[in-house]
């Protein structure tokens, strides 16, 4: 069995998600892959359970409704530890995310515990935002370096490279947050554990073609309140 695992979550994927999967199972390094579904209405599970039958390193967890970001990629976790995975990548399943980064995260994974696709590590790289929103995203992520006092340029950034070790330690039954603040969260107790063997490479960021995006309010209150509920954590020493 491969060592690594990478971990696709996925919501109506069903246009994108095969392309993606070609394209990681082409890669120099060896990955397996899990699509954790949550119920797509488009069918994207039924896709992916077709290609299952000749890629066998591909995996799918189906779960019912749209129950999240987070929780998909807690239930990820889980299955990596489980099945004895020794990397974990997470990324998006619809090429906002290259698949080829995947290289450079697994030789940077071999001297550190968590590798972070940073958007804002040399300037601004994303393609295709509205300036609002890169905006938004960008002071963001300044925002919650100044609360956290977490040396991370991309607090919200979801392509990542985790040693499957270091998510053993990180009590991920007590994670609360669901959406981009949950990156923020497992950044956040990841820099607790191992402040020094958290580093970020530059990545360009594509914003998606085809389908829709999952961002919403919701989404972005969240984070911007779950940032001080960290801080309060560490303060306490719960983190």
């Amino acid at each position: 069995m491969p060592l690594n695992l990478t971990i696709i979550p996925t919501y109506n994927e069903k246009e994108n998600i095969l392309l993606v999967i070609e394209k990681v199972l082409s890669l120099s390094v060896k990955t397996d892959i899990l699509i954790v579904d949550d119920g797509s209405p488009d069918g994207t599970a039924d896709v992916i359970r077709k290609k299952q039958k000749n890629t066998p390193e591909l995996h799918l967890m189906e779960r019912e409704g749209k129950q999240g970001l987070g929780t998909a990629y807690i239930a990820g976790f889980k299955y990596a530890i489980e099945h004895g995975y020794e990397t974990v990548v997470q990324m998006d399943g619809d090429f906002s995310h290259d698949p080829q980064v995947i290289e450079t995260f697994l030789k940077e994974i071999e001297t550190n515990d968590l590798i972070i696709g940073s958007r804002y590590l040399n300037g601004i790289s994303v393609v295709n935002w509205p300036l609002r929103r890169l905006m938004l995203s960008y002071f963001a992520s300044k925002y919650i370096q100044i609360i956290t006092r977490m040396p991370v340029n991309d607090g919200t950034g979801g392509f990542k490279c985790w040693r499957v070790s270091l998510l053993k330690e990180l009590q991920l039954e007590k994670v609360r947050s669901n959406g981009y603040s949950f990156q923020v969260e497992m950044n956040f107790r990841a820099w607790r554990k191992v402040p020094d063997r958290v580093k970020e490479v530059p990545i360009l960021f594509v914003d998606r073609t085809v389908g829709q995006s999952k961002m919403s309010q919701a989404i972005v209150r969240e984070a911007i309140w779950r940032v001080w509920w960290l801080r309060l954590m560490a303060i306490l020493g719960k983190i």
